[in-house]
């Protein structure tokens, strides 16, 4: 080898290195949309957790599992579930210097698995898709106007997904068209290897409510164990389709098997264990945060109002004011 041939490569592998070494995790909060603005003082709790992103997220509402019309920023809804809310929430964000994830998402009345909306008749299908149409299209201007860094074109939307997969195809067209940084889709923990537009999108984007341990108090050592099977098939897919995976959302509620089942949101669940979600939470970051192949996630979930929410009487997602979220200000301070 010639010296000059030495000195390219070496030029080479410095660089690879350097973009290894420089690579930024996404060390992000689901921001909780609230009835009014915000300002400094609800953003500063997010320093001492080393955040770096922030998920917002506007809201359009179906009536129910086989409705077609989607009804969005009205003056009804919350204000940080609004096209006005997005953007004065991240227009304090920034301030803060924390990055932007746009995740317009669709709650269907009760509270119903958005997973399972499926449409009766072609011509409701038809109508779903031009309301969803409507409804993101109008969320990736904001996200382009707002210089978002990431957008997500939907959450947990298996039956739609996998009933229209053209459709799909060409909304992300749409979308491209109009915004221009790094897209993702919010599959849920057990949809994302049946998610069919994957080569389209820059981030393979996971709901990441794996089930990891039956234990009434998971362990760290536990959920590791559990984490195993799932980790290998992320890890493949990654591989497979050359896309790092994200967290679009993680989390456990503090509750007993906070593990196993996790996505139960039933309030009258009245069991507390603050112990099994921090260790829940521990064995997540130690299996995930140092792997080149992970992007880094969003916790589910955190509200502006830090100081009156979590706590130790709180058996909810939220890790405020608990020792989950130690656990995340140690992992996002690295």
């Amino acid at each position: 080898m010639t010296y000059f041939k030495w000195f390219v490569c070496c030029l080479l592998l410095t660089a690879c290195f350097a973009k290894i070494e420089t690579t930024e995790k996404i060390d992000a909060v689901s921001f909780v949309a609230s009835r009014h603005p915000i300002d400094s003082s609800h953003t500063k709790a997010l320093q001492p957790l080393n955040a770096n992103y922030a998920a917002l997220m506007p809201f359009g509402f179906i009536k129910d599992l086989a409705h077609p019309d989607i009804i969005y920023n009205t003056d009804r809804q919350w204000f940080g579930e609004t096209e006005a809310g997005v953007k004065q929430y991240a227009e304090t964000l920034r301030k803060a210097n924390i990055k932007i994830m746009v995740k317009p998402q669709i709650w269907v009345w009760r509270g119903e698995f958005t997973g399972n909306i499926k449409m009766t008749t072609e011509a409701d299908w038809q109508l779903l898709e031009a309301a969803y149409t409507k409804f993101i299209l109008e969320y990736a201007h904001v996200a382009k106007d707002i210089h978002a860094e990431v957008f997500c074109i939907g959450t947990e939307l298996e039956n739609f997904v996998v009933e229209r997969p053209e459709y799909w195809e060409q909304l992300i067209a749409k979308i491209k068209t109009i915004y221009h940084g790094k897209l993702t889709y919010a599959a849920n923990w057990d949809e994302y290897r049946r998610t069919p537009f994957w080569d389209d999108l820059d981030y393979i984007g996971v709901d990441a409510y794996f089930p990891v341990s039956q234990m009434k108090t998971p362990t760290v050592a536990d959920c590791r164990a559990g984490w195993q099977k799932h980790k290998t098939l992320l890890k493949s897919i990654s591989e497979d389709k050359n896309k790092p995976i994200l967290f679009t959302e993680f989390g456990y509620r503090s509750m007993d098997f906070a593990g196993n089942e996790h996505w139960q949101s039933d309030h009258n669940i009245k069991t507390l264990n603050l112990e099994g979600q921090a260790n829940a939470t521990e064995a997540l970051f130690e299996e995930f945060w140092t792997e080149p192949w992970f992007a880094g996630g969003f916790v589910w979930k955190w509200h502006q109002d830090h100081h009156e929410r979590g706590g130790d009487v709180d058996n909810q997602f939220t890790p405020q004011n608990k020792p989950a979220q130690e656990v995340i200000a140690r992992f996002y301070g690295k």
